[in-house]
């Protein structure tokens, strides 16, 4: 029964120290992966989602100064796939910076989760339930397209990972 008892102590404390690597490697990951340009980044907060499709759109009226930072923020350091806005894209016409600045905020927003924080764009970017696509210039939206799913934020989550260890040495325990 001793013995027993010493194997679910070592197994319990094997899964706190994996739980505890595995949260500081994910602390890790969002630190490497944090933004520099604040005034661009989404805010953190919560993640607040809208009932049904929306895309993520330049606002008319802003400075183009402030479009044109978002836009290469967006295209450079935030990853959006900017391929559809160059010249001979099918998102290229029209060539006006809020027409390029609405597709690749809708990029950056489709790729991060739909969420109103990935809208954010320094305040240049607002939400729709509109969708904003025109001719052959498809603008992705969750469940709509072939391009249209957001990549996942992370392949593995490390917490589930730890519990599956856990329960499994558990039940090695248990019907030992």
């Amino acid at each position: 029964m001793r013995k027993r008892t010493w194997i679910l102590i070592q197994s319990l404390i094997v899964a706190e120290c994996y739980l505890v690597v595995a949260r500081e490697i994910r602390v890790e990951e969002k630190a490497d992966s944090t933004i520099p340009i604040t005034t661009l980044a989404p805010p953190e907060g919560n993640t607040t989602f809208l009932d049904g499709t929306t895309w993520c759109v330049a606002l008319a009226g802003v400075s183009k100064a402030d479009l044109q930072n978002a836009l290469d923020w967006a295209c450079g350091v935030g990853k959006a796939d900017c391929s559809a806005i160059q010249t001979g894209g099918d998102c290229f016409e029209p060539d006006t910076l809020l027409s390029h600045a609405s597709f690749a905020f809708n990029n950056y927003y489709q790729q991060n989760g739909n969420s109103d924080i990935a809208c954010n764009f320094g305040g240049t970017a607002i939400l729709t339930k509109h969708n904003p696509s025109y001719g052959k210039c498809s603008y992705t939206a969750a469940g709509l397209s072939e391009r249209s799913s957001a990549p996942p934020l992370s392949k593995r989550n490390p917490s589930l990972s730890g519990w599956k260890i856990t329960g499994f040495l558990l039940v090695v325990y248990l019907r030992w």
